[in-house]
């Protein structure tokens, strides 16, 4: 993809010391372009409201401090291209929002059926149940058509990545680092298949580095690109929060899906619950919240619904072919698709605990169930 006209002027007014969104939209308003920015002298920027005589000197004496040049050479070796937002590439969404990027890089592409996009969002340190629904929302309502946006961070980000990426989906992920440093790193695949599938997306300079102070400005991001936000598994404090804040700033949908009221990861999310979130349990929920626009997607729901039940039915068929012995049927029957811990399964079955382990095993091997962390286990 092309980087956007006159990108070198783009980057060197937004890389300049003192310019964050807000200032450089307040300047583009004032003076009318990019060029009229970059000559104008201090006593002209300070006619500019809310820059004083010492913010007009910072911006005025480091136009020139940003490297350009290394930034583009360095944006081509990693395939990718930037976007202003006078480029009718940029995100419709994003734009409407009062404080949109100025510049975005993207690695990847961006598709005008991304308008049409639904973020889910929750806790790095999430639950089995918080990881399922995130992955079962994004796989049906990618399914739908939505495009699925959130910030590939551990946890719920990971999740409904995977999920649209599992319905053969678009999905974009917001970081909060510069494009050149895939955070976190163990998701460096996941990075590589959401740059084939729809974008990766950041606001930040190539090598910019995961700290803290570059997340929240990044979750405003994820709700702008969206017409609501799915909350999955919050707690207290927590950066699905700012989003879900942003979201409610710029009047978009929020939703939620409630958790135990005794979990410290639901405490946000039932929060938001309080404070009239639309609660969530179905993406017929979804899709009712989205208004007019869900209402024109009910159809490809529930076809994308019928395929799944299909799945089912056929994992079904396989399981009765399969033939189960008495300990490996005893064991099914003590599994859901919620965790189950080995020594609860054990105590329900009332078999031995070396019999079980077999179970489990064999179970295992012929796609039946799946292990989680900490001993538990679950049916697929």
């Amino acid at each position: 993809m092309q980087n956007s006209p006159n990108i070198e002027k783009w980057l060197k007014l937004i890389r300049t010391d003192g310019i964050g969104p807000v200032n450089f939209n307040k300047m583009l308003n004032h003076f009318g372009n990019i060029d009229a920015i970059l000559g104008s002298s201090i006593s002209q920027i300070m006619n500019v409201e809310g820059i004083g005589p010492k913010r007009a000197e910072q911006i005025f004496s480091s136009r020139n401090k940003f490297g350009i040049e290394a930034e583009l050479e360095l944006a081509e070796k990693l395939g990718v291209w930037l976007v202003h937002c006078q480029d009718d590439r940029y995100p419709t969404l994003l734009k409407r929002i009062d404080d949109p990027p100025p510049v975005l890089y993207i690695k990847g592409s961006l598709e005008k059926s991304d308008n049409l996009s639904v973020a889910i969002v929750g806790s790095r340190r999430c639950s089995a149940y918080g990881q399922e629904q995130a992955s079962r929302f994004a796989h049906f309502l990618s399914s739908a058509g939505f495009t699925i946006v959130s910030g590939m961070a551990r946890g719920i980000d990971t999740a409904a990545h995977h999920g649209a990426l599992s319905a053969n989906g678009r999905t974009l992920a917001v970081q909060g680092t510069g494009l050149a440093k895939i955070f976190p790193s163990e998701n460096e695949k996941l990075a590589k298949l959401i740059s084939e599938s729809g974008a990766l997306i950041s606001e930040l300079p190539l090598n910019s580095e995961p700290l803290a102070e570059n997340f929240p400005p990044r979750n405003r991001i994820i709700a702008g690109l969206s017409l609501g936000t799915i909350v999955i598994e919050a707690a207290h404090r927590s950066g699905a929060l700012i989003t879900a804040g942003a979201a409610l700033d710029y009047n978009r949908e929020v939703m939620a899906i409630p958790g135990k009221i005794d979990s410290p990861l639901s405490k946000g999310t039932n929060k938001l619950l309080k404070q009239g979130a639309k609660l969530v349990d179905s993406v017929e929920d979804v899709i009712e919240a989205l208004g007019y626009i869900g209402e024109q997607l009910k159809e490809r729901t529930a076809e994308a619904k019928s395929q799944v039940q299909d799945r089912i039915e056929k994992i079904d068929e396989k399981r009765q072919a399969l033939k189960l012995s008495i300990d490996e049927q005893a064991v099914m029957d003590c599994l859901d698709h919620e965790p189950v811990h080995i020594e609860n399964i054990i105590a329900i079955a009332e078999i031995p605990a070396g019999k079980a382990n077999s179970a489990l095993v064999s179970l295992q091997l012929k796609g039946l169930i799946s292990q989680l962390p900490g001993s538990f286990f679950k049916k697929k």
